[in-house]
């Protein structure tokens, strides 16, 4: 297996199109001056779901993973693959992830040049940085890590069930999932369900010379990493004691 091509550059490439898509979404939906201002949740429940739908294409070689919290969710439930010739290593685990979060800073980017007049245009920071990251409609900080919990075990663990269903409807199974989750369960926290799309892209508010942006707002930055990690660990430890 080689690496680069076979592990590091299709997951890469695949949450950079997740979070170009994603980002974009939001972008659309909440800056001033765009064509989809005012949008509302259910346009960017709809638009992330396709940029999932997206990434998994550019990424199906490797599992299409795009996540962290499913890639740890793949090893605890036991597999002896992440796909098909990638075996479990610890070092296999650490592409997987490196690659989900450089892709996903690099896709934010991306969405931020796309948008960059509008970005130019003066808003509340919050809202700019609402379109790199997720934050609490209402701070708690542990109960919005019980929704990230929720919401990740239930993205991590009706994926690893679609493995063992005679229906494969592939990508477009994942995409309806993710519009489900952000529908029903993204209320609170904006459902971040994936480490690697609110740290690449919380990165790149930093240090992109973003007109007016305000705190990158690390104090929350937690939440999305640690709650989507033991939703997926969990899912994953279920999932490997049914199947």
């Amino acid at each position: 297996m080689d690496v680069w091509s076979d592990l590091i550059l299709p997951e890469f490439l695949g949450t950079m199109m997740l979070l170009l898509l994603g980002a974009g979404v939001v972008a659309n939906a909440i800056l001033p001056k765009t064509k989809g201002e005012g949008g509302g949740w259910l346009m960017i429940n709809f638009g992330w779901g396709l940029g999932v739908f997206a990434g998994v294409y550019v990424a199906f070689s490797t599992g299409a993973h795009i996540n962290p919290a499913v890639t740890f969710g793949i090893w605890a439930s036991g597999a002896e693959e992440f796909a098909p010739g990638i075996p479990v290593t610890a070092a296999n685990g650490f592409w997987y992830v490196t690659a989900q979060i450089a892709g996903a800073a690099v896709g934010a980017t991306l969405a931020f040049l796309a948008y960059k007049k509008h970005f130019d245009e003066q808003a509340d920071p919050a809202v700019k940085l609402g379109v790199f990251s997720t934050g609490p409609e209402l701070r708690s900080y542990g109960w919005n890590f019980v929704t990230e919990v929720i919401a990740t075990f239930t993205l991590v663990f009706v994926v690893l069930s679609f493995g063992n269903s005679p229906v494969d409807l592939g990508p477009l199974a994942v995409a309806l999932l993710v519009v489900g989750i952000g529908a029903s369960i993204g209320g609170p926290t904006g459902y971040a369900i994936n480490p690697a799309r609110d740290f690449g892209p919380r990165i790149a508010h930093a240090l992109l010379p973003i007109k007016g942006k305000g705190s990158s707002d690390w104090a929350y930055s937690w939440v999305p990493i640690a709650g989507p990690l033991v939703g997926g660990g969990v899912a994953g430890l279920l999932a490997g004691a049914i199947y």
